[in-house]
């Protein structure tokens, strides 16, 4: 993996972005607070920078689109932070100056994050009308101990609030984020916050196993003896609690925290993620992937924008990838699709390698544990393999043979 060390380099260095669909992911890097757990890039009591913030977002774009080309781009994001904390005619201004810079294709799949506690009829409306036809929304624990140790400020009946108001203003497609393992749950919360979702019929469910992430206040607390996380076993009875009652209630596992509900769309934008695509990251630590480079933008939302404004692309690190790294990121990132897994037929058609070439000792010994199922054409984890993904995904780090 070669480091580039200049933007000079980038134009140089870069093969031709291929011809498949690109996401757009757009980083609005702003919250009212900071849940001890997170570890993205989020700023609080920062909202007075927004609309300069956004003013360089768009001209980033038009950089991105001089550098790259514009298109075909099939999914935008707005992710955070809280997204939901611009206006609907921010995000409306910003969803126009993608839609003139860029080619969109296929009706793009246009996601909004949301804070429940940031939004009301009013506001979704407005953001439905601007274009937004996806709403992610931060739900997180319907649990008022839960909501306390994840320090989050809304409370269990904001998010039901939030929910009907999306399906009032004419959303169809919702996903909800729900958080498990959390310091203190129990067996009969999580499968209370389970039935209770399930019960609105989302079209979208994406749960996600607490982790301790390093500089976080969570991890100090850890360190301190003051938080206890919960046993590893317990949280995998969780996990496997979620997969039976969602296969029981007509969703698809899909990916490993996510599941779609019979005849209702998979997260498109993220699918393109985890099948190793391509895609632009914009805005304040924003990551990128396009024609072999691998970039990062200026963290600090104030130095993201005095670049912007002298203009220059606001990247901080940028990496060549080379094909075996890029296999194995294919690797690492297709397993997480339980569903579709990793294609043979897909992988020698983008590496021109055979799977059981590259990796035919670790197949055969992941068949033999039961944690993979691979019949020559398709490699799928099992439902132990999910259980203990991490453990599957190292196998995959030294991969055999040449790659193109």
């Amino acid at each position: 993996m070669t480091v580039i060390e200049s933007t000079a380099q980038l134009q140089l260095a870069a093969p031709q972005p291929r011809e498949a669909p690109w996401g757009l992911y757009v980083h609005i890097p702003f919250c009212r607070r900071v849940c001890p757990y997170c570890d993205f890039n989020v700023y609080a009591r920062q909202e007075p920078l927004i609309p300069r913030y956004l003013a360089a977002v768009r001209r980033e774009l038009a950089l991105l689109a001089d550098r790259w080309g514009r298109g075909p781009v099939r999914t935008i994001y707005l992710g955070g932070g809280t997204p939901s904390l611009l206006t609907p005619h921010q995000v409306a201004e910003l969803l126009d100056a993608i839609a003139a810079i860029f080619v969109l294709v296929d009706q793009p799949e246009v996601t909004l994050e949301a804070n429940p506690e940031t939004v009301d009829t009013e506001k979704l409306a407005g953001y439905r009308a601007a274009g937004v036809n996806r709403l992610s929304l931060g739900v997180q624990t319907l649990v008022p101990q839960g909501l306390k140790v994840l320090g989050r400020a809304h409370r269990p009946e904001t998010p039901v609030a939030a929910y009907r108001a999306a399906r009032a203003t004419g959303f169809r497609n919702v996903n909800l984020d729900l958080i498990y393992g959390w310091p203190g749950q129990t067996r009969d919360q999580w499968e209370q916050d389970l039935a209770t979702v399930l019960s609105w019929q989302p079209e979208h469910l994406s749960l996600y196993a607490l982790t301790i992430e390093p500089g976080t206040p969570y991890e100090r607390a850890v360190r301190r003896g003051i938080l206890r996380p919960l046993d590893d076993d317990v949280v995998a009875e969780l996990a496997e609690l979620a997969m039976e009652q969602l296969e029981k209630h007509g969703y698809l596992h899909y990916e490993l925290s996510n599941w779609a509900r019979a005849g209702c769309s998979r997260s498109i934008h993220n699918t393109i993620y985890w099948r190793n695509g391509f895609y632009l990251g914009v805005g304040a630590g924003a990551h990128g992937y396009l024609g072999g480079i691998r970039t990062v933008n200026e963290r600090l939302p104030a130095r993201y924008i005095a670049r912007v404004e002298a203009g220059d692309l606001p990247i901080a690190d940028m990496e060549s990838i080379d094909p075996r790294t890029e296999l194995v990121e294919t690797m690492m990132l297709g397993l997480r699709l339980v569903a579709d897994g990793i294609s043979a037929a897909a992988v020698r058609a983008r590496h021109g390698v055979e799977l059981s070439e590259a990796y035919g000792p670790e197949l055969d010994e992941l068949v033999q544990y039961g944690l993979i199922e691979w019949d020559g054409e398709r490699l799928r984890l099992s439902r132990r393999g999910i259980l203990l993904a991490n453990e599957v995904a190292v196998r995959f780090l030294e991969p055999r043979g040449t790659l193109k």
